[in-house]
Formats: C-alpha cells, structure tokens, sequence
C-alpha cells in the first residue's frame, strides 16, 4: 500500500463578501476533488488546535503526525534544513527577508516588491564578506543563503548562541526595523542579539550602497530577521512507521519540515511556490515516485496561500481550479481500488479579507482502497464538517492513514 498526502497551503477560507458569502471552495469547479469526497470520507481538521492560526511551520509538522507544542523548535532551523544545509547542535539560524526601507527609515515593503531570486541572489553574494567580517568580531561564522524571491537564511555557526532572541520584523509596514532582545537572561541570549543587531546594521549600509538596488522599483535595501530556531530532533516517519517518503514543495520551510521527519525532497522542473508554478509536473513526479516504489509522498502547493496574503479573490479561485484539473491527471494513474490512498487538506485557513492565517478548521478528504464512505460528495469547509472522521487535529491524520496502510502496530495485548 502506499499513499499521496497532498497540501493545498491556505486553501481553506472564511466566506467571502464578493463570493456571495461563499469560500473560495465552495466556488470553485473541483470535480475530482469532489469525486474523492463521494468515493472516501471527509471531515474537518485543527491543523494545530481549535482556534489556533498555525504558523506553515507547525502546521506541516503537525499534519505529519509531530505535536508541535513538544517538537517546535523555532522557525530558522527548518527554514536551514529545506534551504539544503546543515544545522550542527549549537547552531541557530534565521527566516530572514529582503526588505525596503524608505528614506524616513520606515518599512516600505517587507518583501521588497517579491523580488527576483536571481536579484537577491546577486545581492546575497555581495553580503558574504559583510557576513564574515562582522562573524570574525565576535567569533562566529555567518552564513547567508538566499531562497526564493525575497526570502533568505542566515546561520549563524559557533559556541555561546540561543534561539531565545526577538525578531527584527515588526511584522508590518511604516515601522522602522526594531531592535533584537534577548528573550531571557542567559549571556548566550544576550550575545546573540548583539550578532543579530550588528548584522542588520552590516547589511543595511552594504544594501544601500549596491548599484542593483538603484535599478529596481522597490530596492532591497535591508534584511528582516525572524523566527530564530535550531534544528528539530525527530523520529523519522520511517523510524516510526517503515515508510519510505518523499517531499515535492518549492517551499524551504516546508522542505525543512519534510527533511527533519525523514522525507526526501525532490527537485521538481518548473514548481516555483508562486503563481506560475507547474502543478502538472509536481503531480506527475509524484506517480512517477509511488509507481517507482516509494511509499509515501507529501506534495504542498503555495500558490494558494499566497492569493489570500494578496487578498486576491478570482486568483485563488483559478488556483483551486487548476491543482483540481492536475490532481485529476494524477487520480487517472493511480489505483484507488487496490493500492493507493489519496488525502487532500490544508495546512491552515487563510482569510482573503484579512490576508492573515485564521485558526478556522480545514476541510480533509481520505479516499482509497478500503475507505469507508461517508455520503459526503462536495469537497469544502461547509459540506465536509458533517463527515465520518469528524473533528480532528492535524497531528490525528498520519496515524489514519498509515493504520490504512498496514503500519500501525496493535496497542495492547
């Protein structure tokens, strides 16, 4: 048996005003998704806890079966790992964004107008020797690897750091770049922040002074600093069910997550965790790898979270439509009668109207071989909150699926 657990971020939503106080789901044409909820069983999912907005990160570690309230050990360290490096047990890293600060010294824009990867790359390039010469000050080695668009990782390597430091992101525009603090009185907090704050200021003046950024219509001018972590401990899902996983996501974040529980992530042509990312390929590299022998495969799509952040009704419509029309290609290839599981969720809600993650309940379908069905035939927030599995947390959907699967062993005598 194996099974295709798929990840529509911030797909679920409140009712929309311009939807006829429908959700996008609720709207949008998804016949296949629809044939998994009249063929499987549905229900309604806490990624992390009744009215809890989950953070992506805890949400994905929850929904592969971590509590996240004793596995979370920062943002940064999983942000490290999906950005493909390598996190030593004293090491702490940072989800860091390229910013734009204006003349007045306020945040114009806390993504620097989304910029091009290959833009903060070459602007990420000219900070190395910043990085190491402010490293070599107080003994530590700085690493600064950019992601995707305006994203970007900064580790930083040596003796005496903490995670128990504030971010410099106030989190909004029109306010100016605050300061770290230490979160507690420990010398290894406190010695942190200062590395962190002379960084900033490092970057700062090393960004002004780039000639890129007189060209761009939103220079990234400075960098943002959040959610200091280091690198989780984990039970690998094949230490605790003998699955062999993979991951297809563009997301570092959720790559990260996918990594610390054993996935392997898979580079896929074309997937780009924005708009234009090519859902056909992230579907069709997923047949490829169950029919190859893997047993598991967490594919997570972006787009439509980020059409809530932009508060961008008809896009994330279209973007429901569109993972509908390739996971219906992906359905055609793989045996639901005999060998294969399909679960489809999300990972939060997220508001169009607020452009934030709500701690609303995600609608979740299971449907394969020896499912039982439950009578619900529409996929959305509405239609599955009277299904079989009920009311659930995120972390109750790994056990689910791989006692489906024959990996669950008997408690008891």
């Amino acid at each position: 048996m194996k099974a295709l657990f798929v990840v529509c971020d911030g797909m679920a939503d409140r009712p929309v005003r311009e939807l006829g106080r429908r959700t996008p789901l609720q709207v949008a044409e998804t016949p296949n998704m629809d044939a998994l909820a009249g063929r499987g069983i549905t229900g309604i999912v806490d990624p992390v806890a009744p009215g809890v907005p989950p953070g992506s990160d805890v949400a994905n570690m929850a929904l592969l079966g971590y509590d996240p309230y004793e596995h979370y050990t920062g943002r940064g360290g999983l942000e490290a790992l999906g950005a493909g490096l390598d996190l030593g047990p004293e090491d702490v890293a940072f989800r860091c964004n390229f910013a734009t600060v204006g003349p007045s010294g306020l945040i114009v824009d806390r993504r620097a107008g989304r910029i091009r990867s290959e833009h903060a790359a070459e602007l990420a390039e000219a900070l190395g020797p910043v990085a190491r010469d402010v490293g070599s000050k107080f003994n530590v080695v700085v690493e600064l690897v950019p992601t995707v668009e305006h994203r970007a990782v900064v580790v930083l390597r040596g003796e005496g750091l903490s995670r128990a430091v504030s971010d410099t992101d106030p989190g909004e525009i029109g306010r100016p770049i605050v300061e770290c603090r230490p979160l507690d009185n420990s010398p290894e907090a406190r010695r942190t922040a200062e590395i962190v704050n002379a960084l900033s200021r490092a970057f700062r003046e090393a960004l002004e002074a780039h000639p890129l950024n007189k060209e761009l219509p939103k220079p990234a001018n400075a960098i943002l600093f959040r959610g200091a972590g280091i690198r989780p401990r984990l039970r690998t899902l094949r230490e605790l069910y003998g699955i062999r996983g993979s991951c297809i996501s563009a997301v570092p974040l959720v790559r990260g997550v996918c990594r610390a529980a054993g996935l392997r992530p898979l580079d896929v042509p074309g997937a780009t965790g924005s708009y234009d990312t090519d859902l056909h390929a992230k579907f069709s590299w997923a047949v490829r790898e169950l029919e190859g022998g893997t047993d598991f495969v967490f594919l997570h799509v972006k787009a439509t979270d980020l059409a809530s952040h932009d508060h961008a009704v008809g896009k994330k419509v279209e973007l429901i439509e569109r993972i509908d029309e390739a996971l219906g290609h992906a359905l055609g290839a793989l045996d639901l009668d005999s060998d294969t599981y399909v679960l489809i969720t999300a990972d939060h809600t997220t508001s169009l109207r607020t452009g934030k993650h709500e701690g609303d309940p995600v609608p979740v379908v299971l449907a394969g071989p020896e499912v039982r069905p439950d009578g619900v035939e529409k996929f959305d927030e509405v239609s599955c909150a009277t299904g079989g599995l009920g009311r659930l947390r995120g972390k109750d959907l790994m056990p689910i699926l791989m006692n489906l699967l024959g990996r669950v062993g008997k408690f008891g005598f």
